[in-house]
């Protein structure tokens, strides 16, 4: 990997050396945006969670989360789930549900 890059003096010599030139403003990437919904489909899966409920495994996390024990409901839902990764995103989202209830 090459090193940091120096902001240029004007200079033919010397660390800091080359021309200086401001730098172009680049407009974002579509693929910036990657993994970030819209509002539009934030509403919609919504609206499908408040219609169709939660699975039986999610029931069983938010009960074990209830009781304290995080490490069981992160070993239930990596096995429903299949990776370490989506079982802890699982787990967050459904503990930041647990306190949205507890704080009504």
């Amino acid at each position: 990997m090459a090193p940091k890059q120096l902001p240029n003096s004007g200079l033919f010599v010397g660390l800091k050396r080359g021309h200086v030139v401001t730098p172009k403003e680049l407009a974002p990437r579509p693929s910036d945006r990657k993994g970030k919904t819209s509002k539009r489909v934030h509403f919609a899966r919504s609206l499908i969670r408040e219609v169709a409920g939660f699975a039986p495994y999610e029931k069983r996390i938010t009960e074990l989360l209830k009781v304290g024990k995080d490490k069981r409901a992160l070993k239930v839902a990596k096995r429903k789930l299949g990776t370490h990764k989506r079982a802890k995103k699982k787990r967050e989202e459904i503990e930041r549900r647990c306190l949205v209830h507890f704080v009504r």
